[in-house]
């Protein structure tokens, strides 16, 4: 997210406090997000990287990898995604409401 933190990008997001920033992305977004995360775990594991300090880095490194994917490829990076406008969370309780509704 081109430097910007959890705290930035839920308040760009204008997300309420605690809310999830997972929650409220769109597909792509969460894709990306979820393929970095992905390759940072795999990453960790095989390096067998202990400390916070080289884990940061390791987190950092892979984020700005796929950011290079998708500038090659011609994609929008994240920050520049629009944020839904209904949440994960939204969506499941309005969809458990019209399950109830139909019962």
């Amino acid at each position: 997210y081109n430097g910007e933190t959890a705290d930035d990008i839920a308040k760009r997001k204008g997300l309420r406090y605690r809310e999830d920033i997972l929650d409220n992305m769109g597909s792509d977004e969460l894709i990306a997000n979820l393929f970095r995360i992905s390759q940072t775990e795999q990453k960790l594991k095989k390096d067998n990287i202990q400390t916070e300090k080289e884990a940061n880095k390791t987190h950092y490194n892979i984020g700005k990898n796929i950011r290079e994917v998708i500038e090659k490829n011609g994609g929008t990076m994240p920050e520049d995604l629009p944020t839904p406008e209904k949440s994960l969370k939204q969506l499941e309780k309005e969809k458990n409401n019209m399950l109830k509704n139909n019962k």
